[in-house]
Protein backbone atom coordinates (compact mmCIF):
# COMPACT_ATOMS: atom_id res chain seq x y z
CA UNK A 1 0.00 0.00 0.00
CA UNK A 2 2.83 2.37 0.82
CA UNK A 3 4.41 1.62 -2.58
CA UNK A 4 1.15 2.37 -4.37
CA UNK A 5 0.70 5.62 -2.46
CA UNK A 6 4.26 6.66 -3.28
CA UNK A 7 3.64 5.94 -6.98
CA UNK A 8 0.52 8.15 -6.92
CA UNK A 9 2.37 11.03 -5.30
CA UNK A 10 5.20 10.75 -7.81
CA UNK A 11 2.75 10.74 -10.73
CA UNK A 12 0.96 13.77 -9.31
CA UNK A 13 4.23 15.67 -8.98
CA UNK A 14 5.24 14.76 -12.51
CA UNK A 15 1.98 15.82 -14.19
CA UNK A 16 1.19 18.80 -11.98
CA UNK A 17 3.44 21.18 -13.91
CA UNK A 18 3.79 19.24 -17.16
CA UNK A 19 1.04 19.56 -19.80
CA UNK A 20 -0.28 16.50 -21.51
CA UNK A 21 -0.43 16.28 -25.27
CA UNK A 22 -4.05 17.52 -25.36
CA UNK A 23 -3.81 19.76 -22.35
CA UNK A 24 -3.31 22.93 -24.36
CA UNK A 25 -5.95 22.10 -26.93
CA UNK A 26 -7.59 25.13 -28.54
CA UNK A 27 -11.34 25.31 -29.11
CA UNK A 28 -12.90 26.99 -32.15
CA UNK A 29 -16.16 28.85 -32.33
CA UNK A 30 -18.31 27.70 -35.21
CA UNK A 31 -20.91 29.97 -36.79
CA UNK A 32 -24.13 28.10 -37.48
CA UNK A 33 -26.00 29.66 -40.38
CA UNK A 34 -29.77 29.94 -40.37
CA UNK A 35 -31.32 27.32 -42.56
CA UNK A 36 -34.40 27.54 -44.67
CA UNK A 37 -37.04 24.89 -45.09
CA UNK A 38 -35.06 22.87 -47.62
CA UNK A 39 -32.00 22.62 -45.35
CA UNK A 40 -33.74 22.09 -42.01
CA UNK A 41 -33.14 18.83 -40.18
CA UNK A 42 -30.30 17.66 -42.43
CA UNK A 43 -29.85 13.94 -42.11
CA UNK A 44 -33.25 13.47 -40.51
CA UNK A 45 -36.46 12.41 -42.16
CA UNK A 46 -39.19 12.92 -39.63
CA UNK A 47 -42.17 10.86 -40.64
CA UNK A 48 -44.38 12.29 -37.90
CA UNK A 49 -44.36 15.91 -36.77
CA UNK A 50 -43.52 16.50 -33.14
CA UNK A 51 -47.03 17.55 -32.19
CA UNK A 52 -49.37 15.81 -29.76
CA UNK A 53 -52.38 17.23 -31.64
CA UNK A 54 -51.75 15.17 -34.76
CA UNK A 55 -54.86 13.04 -35.25
CA UNK A 56 -54.88 9.43 -36.36
CA UNK A 57 -55.67 8.73 -40.03
CA UNK A 58 -59.31 8.75 -41.03
CA UNK A 59 -61.00 5.70 -42.50
CA UNK A 60 -60.49 6.91 -46.07
CA UNK A 61 -56.81 7.62 -45.35
CA UNK A 62 -56.23 3.90 -44.82
CA UNK A 63 -56.83 3.39 -48.53
CA UNK A 64 -55.72 6.71 -50.07
CA UNK A 65 -53.40 9.12 -48.29
CA UNK A 66 -54.58 12.74 -48.00
CA UNK A 67 -51.79 14.24 -50.09
CA UNK A 68 -51.03 15.35 -53.63
CA UNK A 69 -47.95 13.92 -55.35
CA UNK A 70 -45.05 16.35 -55.68
CA UNK A 71 -46.84 19.02 -53.59
CA UNK A 72 -46.34 19.97 -49.97
CA UNK A 73 -49.40 20.29 -47.77
CA UNK A 74 -49.46 24.10 -47.75
CA UNK A 75 -49.19 24.31 -51.53
CA UNK A 76 -51.94 21.73 -51.83
CA UNK A 77 -54.13 24.08 -49.80
CA UNK A 78 -53.16 26.99 -52.06
CA UNK A 79 -53.83 25.04 -55.26
CA UNK A 80 -57.23 23.79 -54.14
CA UNK A 81 -58.17 27.28 -52.95
CA UNK A 82 -57.19 28.50 -56.42
CA UNK A 83 -59.54 25.94 -57.98
CA UNK A 84 -62.30 26.96 -55.60
CA UNK A 85 -62.00 30.62 -56.51
CA UNK A 86 -61.86 29.63 -60.18
CA UNK A 87 -65.19 27.82 -59.92
CA UNK A 88 -66.73 30.65 -57.92
CA UNK A 89 -65.77 33.33 -60.44
CA UNK A 90 -66.59 31.07 -63.37
CA UNK A 91 -70.15 30.95 -62.09
CA UNK A 92 -70.26 34.75 -62.33
CA UNK A 93 -69.67 34.51 -66.09
CA UNK A 94 -72.69 32.26 -66.64
CA UNK A 95 -75.28 35.02 -66.42
CA UNK A 96 -73.47 37.49 -68.68
CA UNK A 97 -73.17 34.90 -71.45
CA UNK A 98 -76.77 33.76 -70.95
CA UNK A 99 -78.00 37.34 -71.37
CA UNK A 100 -76.08 37.71 -74.64
CA UNK A 101 -77.65 34.49 -75.92
CA UNK A 102 -81.14 35.52 -74.86
CA UNK A 103 -80.81 38.88 -76.67
CA UNK A 104 -79.06 37.50 -79.75
CA UNK A 105 -80.18 38.95 -83.08
CA UNK A 106 -80.79 36.74 -86.10
CA UNK A 107 -81.04 37.78 -89.73
CA UNK A 108 -84.16 36.28 -91.34
CA UNK A 109 -86.02 36.78 -94.61
CA UNK A 110 -88.46 39.04 -92.83
CA UNK A 111 -85.69 41.13 -91.28
CA UNK A 112 -83.71 41.08 -88.04
CA UNK A 113 -85.27 38.96 -85.31
CA UNK A 114 -84.18 39.28 -81.68
CA UNK A 115 -84.25 36.18 -79.48
CA UNK A 116 -85.64 37.42 -76.14
CA UNK A 117 -87.30 34.54 -74.28
CA UNK A 118 -87.62 36.57 -71.06
CA UNK A 119 -87.86 40.11 -72.48
CA UNK A 120 -86.10 41.79 -69.55
CA UNK A 121 -85.73 45.55 -69.41
CA UNK A 122 -82.47 47.36 -68.64
CA UNK A 123 -83.58 48.02 -65.06
CA UNK A 124 -84.37 44.33 -64.51
CA UNK A 125 -80.96 43.29 -65.85
CA UNK A 126 -79.27 45.85 -63.59
CA UNK A 127 -81.21 44.52 -60.59
CA UNK A 128 -80.11 40.95 -61.31
CA UNK A 129 -76.45 41.97 -61.79
CA UNK A 130 -76.45 44.03 -58.58
CA UNK A 131 -78.40 41.57 -56.44
CA UNK A 132 -75.38 39.28 -56.11
CA UNK A 133 -73.33 42.05 -54.53
CA UNK A 134 -76.14 42.94 -52.16
CA UNK A 135 -75.82 39.51 -50.56
CA UNK A 136 -72.05 39.53 -50.92
CA UNK A 137 -71.80 42.75 -48.92
CA UNK A 138 -73.78 41.47 -45.94
CA UNK A 139 -71.48 38.60 -44.95
CA UNK A 140 -68.06 40.23 -45.33
CA UNK A 141 -67.41 41.27 -41.72
CA UNK A 142 -69.43 38.38 -40.21
CA UNK A 143 -67.39 36.07 -42.42
CA UNK A 144 -64.22 37.34 -40.77
CA UNK A 145 -65.63 36.48 -37.34
CA UNK A 146 -66.81 33.07 -38.47
CA UNK A 147 -63.31 32.35 -39.78
CA UNK A 148 -61.86 33.28 -36.40
CA UNK A 149 -64.37 31.26 -34.35
CA UNK A 150 -64.65 28.12 -36.48
CA UNK A 151 -62.29 26.24 -38.81
CA UNK A 152 -61.74 28.58 -41.75
CA UNK A 153 -61.26 25.72 -44.20
CA UNK A 154 -64.73 24.35 -43.43
CA UNK A 155 -66.34 27.76 -43.96
CA UNK A 156 -64.54 28.30 -47.26
CA UNK A 157 -65.52 24.90 -48.62
CA UNK A 158 -69.15 25.06 -47.46
CA UNK A 159 -69.57 28.51 -49.05
CA UNK A 160 -68.52 27.33 -52.52
CA UNK A 161 -70.58 24.15 -52.17
CA UNK A 162 -73.73 26.13 -51.33
CA UNK A 163 -73.07 28.56 -54.17
CA UNK A 164 -72.79 25.65 -56.61
CA UNK A 165 -76.19 24.34 -55.48
CA UNK A 166 -77.76 27.78 -55.98
CA UNK A 167 -76.13 28.09 -59.40
CA UNK A 168 -77.83 24.92 -60.63
CA UNK A 169 -81.19 26.31 -59.48
CA UNK A 170 -80.91 29.56 -61.47
CA UNK A 171 -82.21 28.21 -64.84
CA UNK A 172 -85.38 26.99 -63.15
CA UNK A 173 -85.77 30.29 -61.31
CA UNK A 174 -85.48 32.23 -64.58
CA UNK A 175 -88.61 30.51 -65.87
CA UNK A 176 -90.46 31.63 -62.73
CA UNK A 177 -89.55 35.29 -63.11
CA UNK A 178 -86.87 37.86 -62.35
CA UNK A 179 -87.83 38.05 -58.67
CA UNK A 180 -86.84 34.39 -58.15
CA UNK A 181 -83.54 34.99 -59.94
CA UNK A 182 -82.82 38.03 -57.76
CA UNK A 183 -83.46 35.99 -54.61
CA UNK A 184 -81.09 33.24 -55.75
CA UNK A 185 -78.39 35.71 -56.73
CA UNK A 186 -78.67 37.40 -53.32
CA UNK A 187 -78.35 33.99 -51.64
CA UNK A 188 -75.37 33.13 -53.85
CA UNK A 189 -73.63 36.37 -52.94
CA UNK A 190 -74.54 35.84 -49.28
CA UNK A 191 -72.69 32.52 -49.03
CA UNK A 192 -69.75 33.60 -51.21
CA UNK A 193 -69.19 36.69 -49.08
CA UNK A 194 -67.31 34.63 -46.50
CA UNK A 195 -64.78 33.18 -48.95
CA UNK A 196 -62.18 35.97 -48.94
CA UNK A 197 -62.18 36.48 -45.13
CA UNK A 198 -62.05 32.73 -44.52
CA UNK A 199 -59.16 32.37 -46.99
CA UNK A 200 -57.18 34.86 -44.89
CA UNK A 201 -58.12 32.79 -41.85
CA UNK A 202 -56.64 29.74 -43.57
CA UNK A 203 -53.34 31.53 -44.27
CA UNK A 204 -53.15 32.66 -40.67
CA UNK A 205 -52.57 28.99 -39.82
CA UNK A 206 -50.75 27.78 -42.94
CA UNK A 207 -48.60 30.58 -44.42
CA UNK A 208 -45.07 31.20 -43.08
CA UNK A 209 -44.41 34.97 -42.93
CA UNK A 210 -41.91 34.95 -45.79
CA UNK A 211 -44.27 32.95 -48.02
CA UNK A 212 -47.44 34.96 -47.49
CA UNK A 213 -47.29 36.75 -50.82
CA UNK A 214 -46.73 33.69 -52.97
CA UNK A 215 -49.25 31.45 -51.19
CA UNK A 216 -51.96 34.12 -51.06
CA UNK A 217 -51.46 35.18 -54.66
CA UNK A 218 -51.45 31.56 -55.82
CA UNK A 219 -54.86 31.12 -54.20
CA UNK A 220 -56.24 34.47 -55.38
CA UNK A 221 -55.11 33.98 -58.98
CA UNK A 222 -57.97 31.51 -59.18
CA UNK A 223 -60.31 34.48 -59.35
CA UNK A 224 -58.73 35.50 -62.66
CA UNK A 225 -58.29 31.94 -63.87
CA UNK A 226 -62.03 31.60 -63.33
CA UNK A 227 -62.63 34.45 -65.73
CA UNK A 228 -60.10 33.03 -68.21
CA UNK A 229 -61.88 29.67 -68.28
CA UNK A 230 -65.39 30.85 -67.50
CA UNK A 231 -65.86 33.36 -70.31
CA UNK A 232 -64.91 31.16 -73.29
CA UNK A 233 -66.29 27.97 -71.73
CA UNK A 234 -69.63 29.58 -70.94
CA UNK A 235 -69.70 31.01 -74.46
CA UNK A 236 -69.02 27.63 -76.08
CA UNK A 237 -71.54 25.78 -73.90
CA UNK A 238 -74.12 28.50 -74.53
CA UNK A 239 -73.55 28.61 -78.28
CA UNK A 240 -73.38 24.87 -78.98
CA UNK A 241 -75.69 23.37 -76.35
CA UNK A 242 -77.94 25.82 -74.50
CA UNK A 243 -77.76 28.82 -72.22
CA UNK A 244 -78.67 26.60 -69.22
CA UNK A 245 -75.65 24.29 -69.66
CA UNK A 246 -72.99 26.54 -68.02
CA UNK A 247 -75.08 26.77 -64.84
CA UNK A 248 -75.29 22.99 -64.51
CA UNK A 249 -71.65 22.41 -65.50
CA UNK A 250 -70.26 24.77 -62.86
CA UNK A 251 -72.70 23.51 -60.24
CA UNK A 252 -71.49 19.94 -60.64
CA UNK A 253 -67.86 21.10 -60.72
CA UNK A 254 -68.33 22.91 -57.41
CA UNK A 255 -69.73 19.79 -55.75
CA UNK A 256 -66.84 17.61 -56.96
CA UNK A 257 -64.35 20.23 -55.80
CA UNK A 258 -65.96 20.31 -52.33
CA UNK A 259 -65.36 16.62 -51.72
CA UNK A 260 -61.71 17.00 -52.75
CA UNK A 261 -61.41 19.97 -50.38
CA UNK A 262 -62.81 17.99 -47.45
CA UNK A 263 -60.38 15.15 -48.16
CA UNK A 264 -57.15 17.11 -48.63
CA UNK A 265 -57.41 20.31 -46.55
CA UNK A 266 -57.31 20.62 -42.76
CA UNK A 267 -57.73 23.45 -40.29
CA UNK A 268 -54.05 23.72 -39.36
CA UNK A 269 -50.84 21.77 -40.05
CA UNK A 270 -50.88 19.94 -36.72
CA UNK A 271 -54.26 18.37 -37.61
CA UNK A 272 -53.09 17.03 -40.97
CA UNK A 273 -52.57 13.25 -40.63
CA UNK A 274 -50.01 12.93 -43.43
CA UNK A 275 -48.04 16.19 -43.44
CA UNK A 276 -44.30 15.62 -43.36
CA UNK A 277 -42.45 16.34 -40.14
CA UNK A 278 -40.13 18.79 -41.89
CA UNK A 279 -42.96 20.91 -43.21
CA UNK A 280 -44.87 20.87 -39.94
CA UNK A 281 -41.82 21.97 -37.98
CA UNK A 282 -41.03 24.68 -40.54
CA UNK A 283 -44.54 26.16 -40.49
CA UNK A 284 -44.97 26.03 -36.72
CA UNK A 285 -41.51 27.45 -35.98
CA UNK A 286 -41.93 30.27 -38.50
CA UNK A 287 -45.35 31.24 -37.15
CA UNK A 288 -44.29 30.88 -33.52
CA UNK A 289 -47.06 31.59 -31.04
CA UNK A 290 -48.92 34.00 -33.33
CA UNK A 291 -51.28 31.34 -34.62
CA UNK A 292 -51.95 30.10 -31.08
CA UNK A 293 -53.25 33.41 -29.75
CA UNK A 294 -56.90 33.49 -28.81
CA UNK A 295 -59.02 35.24 -31.41
CA UNK A 296 -60.81 38.40 -30.34
CA UNK A 297 -64.51 38.71 -29.71
CA UNK A 298 -66.69 41.49 -31.01
CA UNK A 299 -66.15 43.78 -28.02
CA UNK A 300 -62.42 43.08 -27.73
CA UNK A 301 -61.81 43.94 -31.39
CA UNK A 302 -60.06 47.33 -31.64
CA UNK A 303 -62.76 49.05 -33.73
CA UNK A 304 -61.59 52.50 -32.69
CA UNK A 305 -58.07 51.72 -33.89
CA UNK A 306 -59.48 50.40 -37.17
CA UNK A 307 -61.38 53.66 -37.66
CA UNK A 308 -58.33 55.83 -36.95
CA UNK A 309 -55.68 53.78 -38.79
CA UNK A 310 -54.56 55.29 -42.10
CA UNK A 311 -53.08 51.96 -43.36
CA UNK A 312 -56.51 50.39 -42.93
CA UNK A 313 -58.11 53.20 -44.96
CA UNK A 314 -55.46 52.75 -47.66
CA UNK A 315 -56.37 49.07 -48.01
CA UNK A 316 -60.10 49.84 -48.10
CA UNK A 317 -59.70 52.46 -50.84
CA UNK A 318 -57.46 50.17 -52.90
CA UNK A 319 -59.99 47.35 -52.54
CA UNK A 320 -62.82 49.64 -53.67
CA UNK A 321 -60.89 50.83 -56.74
CA UNK A 322 -59.84 47.32 -57.71
CA UNK A 323 -63.39 45.97 -57.30
CA UNK A 324 -64.78 48.78 -59.47
CA UNK A 325 -62.64 47.93 -62.48
CA UNK A 326 -62.75 44.19 -61.92
CA UNK A 327 -66.56 44.19 -61.97
CA UNK A 328 -66.48 46.46 -64.99
CA UNK A 329 -64.49 43.85 -66.90
CA UNK A 330 -66.26 40.74 -65.61
CA UNK A 331 -69.78 42.03 -66.25
CA UNK A 332 -69.39 44.28 -69.29
CA UNK A 333 -66.26 43.21 -71.16
CA UNK A 334 -68.15 40.82 -73.46
CA UNK A 335 -70.85 43.44 -74.05
CA UNK A 336 -68.13 45.97 -74.92
CA UNK A 337 -66.62 43.77 -77.63
CA UNK A 338 -70.06 42.70 -78.85
CA UNK A 339 -71.56 46.17 -79.21
CA UNK A 340 -68.43 48.17 -80.00
CA UNK A 341 -66.81 45.78 -82.51
CA UNK A 342 -69.77 43.49 -83.35
CA UNK A 343 -68.07 40.29 -82.10
CA UNK A 344 -70.04 37.07 -81.79
CA UNK A 345 -70.67 35.50 -78.40
CA UNK A 346 -67.99 32.79 -78.67
CA UNK A 347 -65.42 35.20 -80.09
CA UNK A 348 -66.08 37.85 -77.43
CA UNK A 349 -65.78 35.17 -74.76
CA UNK A 350 -62.36 34.03 -75.97
CA UNK A 351 -61.08 37.57 -76.58
CA UNK A 352 -62.33 38.68 -73.17
CA UNK A 353 -60.44 35.80 -71.53
CA UNK A 354 -57.06 36.74 -72.99
CA UNK A 355 -56.31 39.62 -70.55
CA UNK A 356 -57.23 37.51 -67.55
CA UNK A 357 -55.13 34.62 -68.85
CA UNK A 358 -52.00 36.78 -68.86
CA UNK A 359 -52.88 38.23 -65.46
CA UNK A 360 -53.39 34.75 -64.00
CA UNK A 361 -49.78 33.90 -64.81
CA UNK A 362 -48.44 37.24 -63.53
CA UNK A 363 -50.20 37.16 -60.15
CA UNK A 364 -48.11 34.31 -58.63
CA UNK A 365 -44.98 35.70 -60.30
CA UNK A 366 -45.65 39.02 -58.59
CA UNK A 367 -46.04 37.21 -55.28
CA UNK A 368 -42.67 35.49 -55.65
CA UNK A 369 -41.01 38.76 -56.63
CA UNK A 370 -42.49 40.52 -53.60
CA UNK A 371 -41.30 37.78 -51.23
CA UNK A 372 -37.84 37.86 -52.83
CA UNK A 373 -37.49 41.61 -52.28
CA UNK A 374 -38.59 41.28 -48.65
CA UNK A 375 -36.61 38.15 -47.80
CA UNK A 376 -33.34 39.56 -49.14
CA UNK A 377 -33.86 42.95 -47.47
CA UNK A 378 -33.77 44.73 -50.83
CA UNK A 379 -36.86 46.73 -49.95
CA UNK A 380 -38.96 47.13 -46.85
CA UNK A 381 -42.37 45.52 -46.70
CA UNK A 382 -44.02 48.95 -46.89
CA UNK A 383 -42.16 49.89 -50.07
CA UNK A 384 -42.82 46.50 -51.64
CA UNK A 385 -46.58 46.82 -51.06
CA UNK A 386 -46.65 50.37 -52.43
CA UNK A 387 -44.53 49.50 -55.46
CA UNK A 388 -46.64 46.54 -56.54
CA UNK A 389 -50.02 48.10 -55.77
CA UNK A 390 -49.41 51.53 -57.29
CA UNK A 391 -47.48 50.08 -60.21
CA UNK A 392 -50.27 47.65 -61.07
CA UNK A 393 -53.01 50.28 -60.73
CA UNK A 394 -51.04 52.87 -62.71
CA UNK A 395 -50.32 50.60 -65.67
CA UNK A 396 -53.93 49.42 -65.87
CA UNK A 397 -55.20 53.02 -65.75
CA UNK A 398 -52.78 54.04 -68.50
CA UNK A 399 -53.96 51.27 -70.82
CA UNK A 400 -57.62 52.01 -70.00
CA UNK A 401 -57.06 55.49 -71.44
CA UNK A 402 -55.67 53.92 -74.61
CA UNK A 403 -58.60 51.48 -74.83
CA UNK A 404 -61.04 54.40 -74.57
CA UNK A 405 -59.74 55.78 -77.87
CA UNK A 406 -59.11 52.47 -79.68
CA UNK A 407 -60.81 52.14 -83.07
CA UNK A 408 -59.69 48.60 -83.90
CA UNK A 409 -60.70 45.43 -82.09
CA UNK A 410 -57.18 44.00 -82.30
CA UNK A 411 -55.60 47.15 -80.88
CA UNK A 412 -58.25 47.28 -78.17
CA UNK A 413 -57.60 43.62 -77.30
CA UNK A 414 -53.84 44.16 -77.00
CA UNK A 415 -54.21 47.31 -74.89
CA UNK A 416 -56.80 45.73 -72.62
CA UNK A 417 -54.66 42.60 -72.26
CA UNK A 418 -51.59 44.59 -71.19
CA UNK A 419 -53.57 46.73 -68.76
CA UNK A 420 -55.41 43.89 -67.07
CA UNK A 421 -52.28 41.74 -66.96
CA UNK A 422 -50.25 44.45 -65.23
CA UNK A 423 -52.99 44.92 -62.65
CA UNK A 424 -52.14 41.44 -61.38
CA UNK A 425 -49.12 42.91 -59.58
CA UNK A 426 -51.50 44.87 -57.34
CA UNK A 427 -52.60 41.61 -55.70
CA UNK A 428 -49.17 41.48 -54.04
CA UNK A 429 -49.94 44.93 -52.64
CA UNK A 430 -53.27 45.62 -50.98
CA UNK A 431 -54.67 42.09 -51.08
CA UNK A 432 -52.10 40.60 -48.68
CA UNK A 433 -51.45 43.82 -46.74
CA UNK A 434 -53.86 42.75 -43.98
CA UNK A 435 -51.45 40.00 -42.93
CA UNK A 436 -48.64 42.56 -42.62
CA UNK A 437 -50.28 45.20 -40.46
CA UNK A 438 -52.43 42.94 -38.26
CA UNK A 439 -52.14 39.16 -38.79
CA UNK A 440 -54.30 38.52 -35.72
CA UNK A 441 -57.17 40.53 -37.24
CA UNK A 442 -56.45 39.66 -40.91
CA UNK A 443 -59.73 37.86 -41.55
CA UNK A 444 -61.76 40.64 -39.92
CA UNK A 445 -59.90 43.36 -41.81
CA UNK A 446 -60.31 41.43 -45.05
CA UNK A 447 -64.05 41.22 -44.44
CA UNK A 448 -64.20 44.91 -43.61
CA UNK A 449 -62.20 46.10 -46.63
CA UNK A 450 -63.79 43.64 -49.03
CA UNK A 451 -67.23 44.54 -47.72
CA UNK A 452 -66.75 48.23 -48.40
CA UNK A 453 -65.13 47.36 -51.72
CA UNK A 454 -68.20 45.32 -52.61
CA UNK A 455 -70.20 48.55 -52.65
CA UNK A 456 -68.38 49.23 -55.90
CA UNK A 457 -69.64 45.93 -57.29
CA UNK A 458 -73.15 46.91 -56.28
CA UNK A 459 -72.91 50.35 -57.91
CA UNK A 460 -70.99 49.50 -61.09
CA UNK A 461 -73.81 47.61 -62.91
CA UNK A 462 -76.27 50.41 -62.22
CA UNK A 463 -73.86 53.15 -63.32
CA UNK A 464 -72.59 51.35 -66.44
CA UNK A 465 -76.08 50.30 -67.56
CA UNK A 466 -77.19 53.90 -67.19
CA UNK A 467 -74.16 55.20 -69.13
CA UNK A 468 -74.60 52.68 -71.99
CA UNK A 469 -78.34 52.80 -72.59
CA UNK A 470 -77.86 53.38 -76.33
CA UNK A 471 -74.92 51.02 -76.86
CA UNK A 472 -76.80 49.20 -79.63
CA UNK A 473 -76.18 52.23 -81.87
CA UNK A 474 -72.56 52.25 -83.00
CA UNK A 475 -72.13 56.03 -82.91
CA UNK A 476 -73.45 56.20 -79.38
CA UNK A 477 -71.53 53.09 -78.31
CA UNK A 478 -68.18 54.69 -79.17
CA UNK A 479 -68.84 57.69 -76.93
CA UNK A 480 -70.45 55.73 -74.12
CA UNK A 481 -67.72 53.09 -73.80
CA UNK A 482 -65.06 55.80 -73.97
CA UNK A 483 -66.60 57.48 -70.93
CA UNK A 484 -66.79 54.13 -69.13
CA UNK A 485 -63.07 53.37 -69.52
CA UNK A 486 -61.98 56.94 -68.71
CA UNK A 487 -63.99 56.70 -65.51
CA UNK A 488 -62.24 53.41 -64.67
CA UNK A 489 -58.83 55.04 -65.20
CA UNK A 490 -59.79 57.95 -62.94
CA UNK A 491 -60.84 55.55 -60.17
CA UNK A 492 -57.43 53.87 -60.32
CA UNK A 493 -55.53 57.19 -60.19
CA UNK A 494 -57.42 58.08 -57.01
CA UNK A 495 -56.47 54.71 -55.50
CA UNK A 496 -52.80 55.22 -56.40
CA UNK A 497 -52.69 58.57 -54.62
CA UNK A 498 -54.28 57.41 -51.37
CA UNK A 499 -52.47 54.07 -51.14
CA UNK A 500 -49.11 55.57 -52.02
CA UNK A 501 -49.39 58.11 -49.19
CA UNK A 502 -51.01 56.18 -46.35
CA UNK A 503 -50.20 52.48 -46.85
CA UNK A 504 -47.87 50.60 -44.50
CA UNK A 505 -46.39 47.13 -44.32
CA UNK A 506 -45.37 47.21 -40.66
CA UNK A 507 -47.15 45.57 -37.76
CA UNK A 508 -49.40 48.15 -36.13
CA UNK A 509 -49.14 48.78 -32.37
CA UNK A 510 -52.79 47.91 -31.79
CA UNK A 511 -52.39 44.58 -33.63
CA UNK A 512 -50.39 42.91 -30.85
CA UNK A 513 -52.44 40.55 -28.68
CA UNK A 514 -52.77 41.42 -25.01
CA UNK A 515 -50.10 39.85 -22.77
CA UNK A 516 -52.66 37.59 -21.13
CA UNK A 517 -53.08 35.81 -24.44
CA UNK A 518 -49.59 34.35 -24.08
CA UNK A 519 -48.15 34.81 -20.59
CA UNK A 520 -49.47 33.36 -17.38
CA UNK A 521 -49.47 35.76 -14.41
CA UNK A 522 -46.16 35.92 -12.58
CA UNK A 523 -45.94 34.15 -9.27
CA UNK A 524 -45.19 36.56 -6.42
CA UNK A 525 -41.90 36.12 -4.59
CA UNK A 526 -42.41 34.54 -1.19
CA UNK A 527 -40.44 35.19 1.92
CA UNK A 528 -38.84 31.78 1.72
CA UNK A 529 -37.34 32.31 -1.75
CA UNK A 530 -34.01 33.82 -2.59
CA UNK A 531 -33.84 37.59 -3.06
CA UNK A 532 -30.93 39.55 -4.40
CA UNK A 533 -29.58 42.75 -3.02
CA UNK A 534 -29.32 45.79 -5.29
CA UNK A 535 -26.09 46.89 -3.57
CA UNK A 536 -22.90 45.94 -5.37
CA UNK A 537 -21.07 43.17 -3.61
CA UNK A 538 -17.42 43.21 -2.71
CA UNK A 539 -15.03 41.13 -4.82
CA UNK A 540 -13.91 37.75 -3.64
CA UNK A 541 -11.02 37.97 -1.25
CA UNK A 542 -8.46 35.22 -1.16
CA UNK A 543 -5.08 34.79 0.39
CA UNK A 544 -3.63 33.71 -2.94
CA UNK A 545 -3.66 35.94 -6.04
CA UNK A 546 -5.46 34.57 -9.06
CA UNK A 547 -3.27 32.56 -11.44
CA UNK A 548 -2.71 33.17 -15.12
CA UNK A 549 -5.79 33.82 -17.20
CA UNK A 550 -8.14 33.97 -14.22
CA UNK A 551 -10.55 36.81 -13.57
CA UNK A 552 -11.95 37.23 -10.14
CA UNK A 553 -15.66 38.07 -10.58
CA UNK A 554 -17.53 39.96 -7.88
CA UNK A 555 -19.23 37.58 -5.51
CA UNK A 556 -21.66 38.20 -2.68
CA UNK A 557 -20.41 37.72 0.85
CA UNK A 558 -20.97 34.29 2.31
CA UNK A 559 -24.30 34.15 4.11
CA UNK A 560 -24.24 33.25 7.75
CA UNK A 561 -27.22 30.92 7.39
CA UNK A 562 -28.36 28.52 4.74
CA UNK A 563 -30.81 30.14 2.30
CA UNK A 564 -33.81 27.89 1.50
CA UNK A 565 -34.70 26.98 -2.09
CA UNK A 566 -31.29 27.99 -3.41
CA UNK A 567 -28.91 25.10 -4.14
CA UNK A 568 -26.08 27.48 -5.12
CA UNK A 569 -25.78 29.31 -1.82
CA UNK A 570 -24.85 27.72 1.48
CA UNK A 571 -23.31 28.76 4.75
CA UNK A 572 -19.81 27.65 3.72
CA UNK A 573 -17.13 30.26 3.12
CA UNK A 574 -15.87 30.82 -0.39
CA UNK A 575 -12.45 29.41 -1.15
CA UNK A 576 -10.17 30.05 -4.10
CA UNK A 577 -9.88 27.05 -6.38
CA UNK A 578 -6.79 26.08 -8.34
CA UNK A 579 -6.58 27.68 -11.78
CA UNK A 580 -5.19 26.00 -14.87
CA UNK A 581 -1.50 26.97 -15.21
CA UNK A 582 -0.19 28.58 -18.36
CA UNK A 583 0.63 26.36 -21.30
CA UNK A 584 4.20 25.21 -21.77
CA UNK A 585 5.97 23.79 -24.76
CA UNK A 586 5.67 20.06 -25.31
CA UNK A 587 8.65 17.90 -24.18
CA UNK A 588 9.52 14.47 -25.49
CA UNK A 589 9.18 11.48 -23.23
CA UNK A 590 12.33 9.91 -21.74
CA UNK A 591 13.21 6.28 -22.10
CA UNK A 592 11.51 5.33 -18.85
CA UNK A 593 8.20 6.87 -20.01
CA UNK A 594 8.43 10.08 -17.95
CA UNK A 595 9.10 13.70 -18.89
Amino acid sequence: MQGLQAAKEKASSLFANKPLILKNQQYENFHVEQKGYDQMYDGEDLETPPSPERPPPRHIDKYVRAECPCLTARYTVALLACFGFSIMFGMRCNMSMAKLKMTEKHNTSSGVREDTPFNWSVSVESSIDSSYFAGYLITQVPGGYLASMYPANRIFGAAIFASAIFNMAIPGAMSLGPAAVVMLKVAQGFVEGVTYPSCHGIWRMWAPPMERSRLATLAFCGTYAGIVIGMPLSGVLTDYISWQTPFYFYGVSGIIWYFLWLWLVFERPSKHPHISGKELAYIEQSLGTASQAAMPGFWSTPWKEFATSTPVYAIIVANFCRTWNFCLLVIFQSAYFNTRFNMQITESGFVGAIPHLIMTSLVPIGGMMADYLRKNNIMTTTNVRKLFNCGGFGLEAFFFVLVAYADNKYVATIELTLGVACSGFAISGYNVNHLDIAPRYASILMGLSNGIGTIAGFVVPIVIDYMTQEKDKLEKAITEWREVFLMGATVHFIGITIYGIFASGELQPWADPPPTAYDAPMKPISDQETTFSEQPSAPLKSSEPPAYGAIAPPRPPAPQQHVPNNPFVSGALYQAEPIQPPAESYQDLTDDGTY
